[in-house]
């Protein structure tokens, strides 16, 4: 047994559907959720960039004491995977598990990756998939508007500015015939029933934020360190700046009201020797 929280950052508010998740399968577990809301989106920024902001996530996520930590950002996980093997503690990204259900579930082979400009430009999908199926064809295409789209809750799927934002990245997809379609990054879950409707119902929609909760409710099974002091589980949330809308966008992705205090911390402070160690 093992009470400690479960540890989860992203860049913004996406993360979220990771933790809906979670909730779902380990409904005892506490979670301490951060989001870097205050330097959201990290899909444009460089890897030096981006290994700081990791290093500095998972750096507040240690001081929480959390016992395993997910990356619940597909940018993270394609760029700084390096930045995760080196905690003291378990950390998973999402590029990895969302490629292996996507090489599992295919029919044709034909394979869609949708994320950030950085996780696009890394390549990472694209190698995790043909590590796992070779021969697969594979189509990456950047959809850096759907984040704002998201945090802004502009979801609907007949939100007209969505709608058009979805067809223009997608129809190249749709042409190549892709079977499967990884949503890289853990805000577009929120968009995927207008995602489904561009695409088809021909074409599997790959989670990864789903698939990283079902991997850690797998692991912490399978090693005996689930909390079990029979309670429902407590949800932390830090965020580096505080959005005015944030209760009503947080509720949105994790389908339920928020109840508890949300705490606002400078991001930037968290480099102190006592929060732990983050090396990589």
């Amino acid at each position: 047994m093992d009470n400690r929280p479960i540890g989860v950052f992203d860049s913004g508010l996406g993360g979220l559907t990771a933790v809906r998740e979670l909730m779902r399968l380990l409904p005892g577990e506490d979670i301490v959720y951060f989001g870097d809301t205050g330097r959201v989106p990290y899909g444009n920024r460089s890897r030096e960039t981006l290994e700081k902001y990791a290093r500095q996530d998972c750096r507040f996520l240690l001081g929480k004491n959390v016992k395993r930590i997910i990356a619940a950002c597909g940018t993270v996980s394609s760029v700084a995977p390096h930045v995760l093997k080196a905690l003291p503690v378990r950390a998973t990204g999402v590029v990895e598990l969302a490629a292996e259900a996507a090489a599992r579930i295919t029919r044709n082979k034909r394979i869609g990756v949708i994320g950030t400009q950085a996780t696009i430009h890394s390549g990472s999908f694209e190698r995790h998939i043909r590590d796992r199926l070779p021969d697969a064809a594979v189509f990456p295409q950047a959809c850096p508007l759907f984040v704002p789209l998201v945090e802004n809750g502009w979801i609907g799927r007949d939100d007209e500015v969505a709608l058009l934002t979805a067809r223009r990245y997608l129809m190249p997809l749709k042409a190549a015939g892709v079977d499967t379609l990884i949503l890289g990054c853990t805000h577009f879950p929120l968009l995927a029933p207008l995602i489904g409707d561009v695409m088809g119902d021909g074409v599997a929609l790959i989670d990864s934020g789903r698939e990283a909760a079902e991997s850690c409710e797998r692991e912490l099974r399978r090693d005996g360190a689930l909390n079990q002091t029979k309670k429902a589980g407590e949800l932390h949330f830090y965020i580096s700046d505080r959005p005015q809308d944030f209760t009503k966008v947080a509720s949105m992705f994790l389908g339920r009201e928020i109840t508890g205090e949300v705490h606002t911390l400078d991001i930037e402070q968290v480099d102190r020797p006592e929060a732990g160690t983050v090396r990589g």
